[in-house]
């Protein structure tokens, strides 16, 4: 499970600053030995997007990018503190919003002992939303580990309804995760992605 805040802070007149975190909360079975489980917290990502305050064709941001090693478990950290560039873009009309966002990380200090960090991360997304509040889309998750020269691709096709539970809007996306690549022997069959985003519009 991913704890993903995300706030705009307006810098100045012209400019915002976007920050996200992506923070996973884990339980895995089977990886370290048959029959053993590990659960806790997985490594922060903290991203920062400096975007014109004024965009009106392409809304976009750049910014940097930090890897936080907060994991609770030996198994579930990489130890390294890293950093790197990202970037977002995304362009909405007709109801229709189309993307990307992509980052960059490079361990920079940690552990000795473990290995150095290179990954990157790309994430185009495509969304149609009809005037009641329901939509359909789809994003693809391609992480690529250049230190083991590996590739993961996850297809993630959703369905989504915005609504108002009181006075608090919120959407609810749900739907399946298809693995299309992996390292030998760690290729899901399947599985399920469900979302609970509460919006905090001005």
């Amino acid at each position: 499970m991913n704890f993903q805040p995300v706030l705009p802070v307006k810098i100045n007149d012209k400019i915002n600053m976007i920050t996200r975190v992506v923070l996973p909360i884990v339980t895995q079975y089977n990886i370290t030995a048959p029959g053993e489980k590990q659960s806790g917290l997985g490594d922060a990502v903290m991203s920062a997007f400096f975007s014109p305050a004024n965009s009106e064709k392409l809304t976009w941001g750049v910014g940097p990018a930090f890897l936080l090693p907060v994991g609770t478990n030996d198994f579930l950290t990489t130890k390294k503190f890293g950093m790197g560039p990202t970037a977002v873009a995304l362009k909405q009309v007709n109801g229709w919003t189309i993307g990307g966002l992509v980052n960059q990380l490079w361990s920079v200090a940690g552990g000795k002992d473990r290995p150095d960090v290179s990954q990157m991360l790309v994430q185009p997304f495509v969304n149609y939303n009809w005037k009641s509040g329901a939509g359909i889309g789809a994003n693809m998750e391609w992480t690529q580990n250049w230190k083991a020269s590996t590739s993961t691709l996850w297809l993630n096709p959703t369905i989504s309804a915005v609504t108002s539970l009181g006075k608090q809007k919120t959407q609810f996306v749900v739907g399946p995760r298809l693995n299309l690549a992996a390292p030998n022997g760690t290729k899901a069959d399947w599985g399920w992605r469900a979302v609970v985003i509460f919006l905090f519009p001005k």
